[in-house]
């Protein structure tokens, strides 16, 4: 049975009868006054809306908003697939590195700025709060703070230079634009408030599972350490993985298993995002529980892929973006658990062949029967939870800082432990913890997963980015200045004066 975050405490707060499934679907009793003082139920309330920004990470604003998908999409690991190059128009465009002011990802701009707004609310409910212990305060500052960040820092890896506030704002309701290096010291703040001290505990009891952890704060300073490539910090991150490691409160388990429902909030994931297989629907913007990205990547017209499947779940169709690029099957040795657990094939026929198809398709979000049975709307409510952060990556982070980066651990965790660990997991032999071996383990391991095209900007490695690929519709060269997208221009129209956003370098 699926758990969604914040269940049981919100039901036992809130006055509510409910099993731990319940809690994306009870209304909140209490609620604030703007300024006003503020019971635990109303913090609570705000927690619970500022946590269910993490699902309309597939569809919401009337937009296809996956994160993972969207990283990818600008990588060298996947093509952008769909109906032709007109579906979608806007990541094809990013696909070719060829996006401008108008045709951008809008969608994910109004989503994570509405997860901004909702996070200062619980950070102004705790301010306000009467009769709330100093423990639980802390507690529910440091998930707000830790949510925060994580949702302003996917703003910030993708524009940058962008408009930023904590607090609510006055009329002419508009805020300051803040450089990237701006930003990333208010994420940094963030993050390191969420770890600090015993706010959070390492990991969560079953009950909790979804709710913000020590661990996953720690995972988030790292991604956002190792992005702005600042050495200053690396020691700190490394220690982080160090702890991570050292808690035993995480494994790396068998790949397969990772990805299905029984996988859900195993051994080796630290953070996820839940999804409930209801809820949302076309005219519903900023309604339901479900992910979109199962149909989004899956085969159109799948017609019989039982065979791919063990026991009583097999995959269905979808609509045939994303097709993962032949060449990527070649970084696999033979008897890599991971290229089975990352690629699906299927055969010639059994689907309808669209736009850049290649035959392959990524498996870990693929579309399943049975995780899914929404009366309405079916395409947009797939279960499947989001792996956001995962034990593999603590193991990859270390080896990283240590053999490429040369940072000295303080414990026993060695480069070449992780790397170890990392490819006996997936079946293959060891190999030397070299610089060159340890980024194509991270590919290896993350195919899929939104984590490609930031590896490759971080490690300046861009040269891959630049193709002629006539067969598959893709000329594109990068260029330094595609790190970040154009700012809306439908965001920079309405600022004026001071505030008037300035548009990023070559766009």
């Amino acid at each position: 049975m699926n758990k969604y975050i914040l269940s049981i405490f919100l039901v036992a707060l809130m006055g509510f009868s409910s099993c731990s499934d319940d809690f994306l679907t009870v209304e909140p009793t209490d609620s604030q006054e703007a300024g006003g003082v503020a019971t635990e139920g109303a913090i609570l309330s705000n927690l619970g809306s500022a946590y269910k920004i993490l699902l309309f990470d597939s569809y919401a604003d009337y937009n296809y908003n996956s994160v993972p998908f969207m990283s990818d999409l600008r990588s060298d690991d996947i093509y952008k697939g769909g109906g032709d190059a007109g579906d979608q128009r806007v990541l094809y465009l990013m696909s070719q590195f060829n996006v401008n002011a108008n045709e951008t990802p809008s969608g994910l701009w109004g989503i994570y700025y509405s997860g901004l707004s909702r996070c200062n609310n619980v950070l102004n409910a705790c301010d306000n709060s009467v009769g709330v212990s100093d423990e639980s305060l802390a507690q529910y500052r440091a998930e707000a703070r830790f949510l925060r960040a994580y949702y302003v820092h996917w703003l910030w890896k993708f524009w940058g230079n962008i408009p930023y506030f904590e607090a609510d704002l006055d009329a002419p309701y508009m805020a300051p634009q803040f450089t990237a290096d701006q930003i990333y010291a208010e994420l940094i703040e963030d993050v390191d408030f969420a770890i600090e001290g015993d706010k959070l505990p390492m990991q969560t009891t079953a009950a909790n599972d979804g709710r913000a952890t020590k661990a996953a704060a720690m995972m988030l300073k790292a991604r956002i350490v190792m992005y702005q490539k600042d050495e200053s910090k690396y020691a700190e991150v490394l220690k982080d993985m160090e702890a991570i490691y050292g808690s035993s409160e995480f494994e790396l388990v068998d790949f397969a298993s990772i990805w299905d429902r029984e996988g859900e909030f195993g051994a080796g994931s630290i953070f996820e995002a839940n999804q409930l297989p209801e809820g949302k629907d076309w005219g519903a913007a900023w309604n339901g529980f479900g992910t979109n990205l199962p149909a989004f990547i899956s085969p159109n017209s799948l017609k019989d892929a039982s065979d791919l499947l063990s026991g009583e779940e097999f995959y269905t169709g979808g609509w045939g973006f994303g097709p993962v690029r032949t060449e990527l099957l070649s970084i696999y040795e033979d008897g890599d658990a991971r290229l089975a657990g990352s690629i699906n094939s299927f055969e010639e026929g059994t689907y309808v062949a669209r736009f850049q198809n290649t035959g392959y398709f990524m498996a870990k979000y693929a579309a399943r029967e049975d995780y899914n049975d929404a009366p309405y709307g079916q395409d947009l409510n797939y279960e499947n939870n989001v792996r956001i952060f995962r034990y593999a990556e603590v193991l990859l982070n270390a080896a990283e800082l240590i053999a490429i980066h040369g940072q000295t651990p303080t414990t026993d965790l060695t480069a070449q432990v992780c790397l170890d660990a990392i490819r006996g997991r997936a079946g293959v032999p060891s190999i030397v913890a070299s610089a060159t071996n340890i980024k194509l383990e991270r590919r290896r391991e993350f195919v899929g997963e939104g984590m490609r095209f930031w590896d490759i900007v971080r490690w300046g490695d861009t040269d891959v980015l630049t193709e002629s690929v006539p067969e598959y519709s893709s000329e594109r060269t990068w260029n330094d200045n595609w790190k970040y997208l154009p700012i809306p221009q439908s965001e920079i129209d309405k600022t004026e004066g001071e505030f008037k956003l300035v548009q990023n370098d070559g766009y």
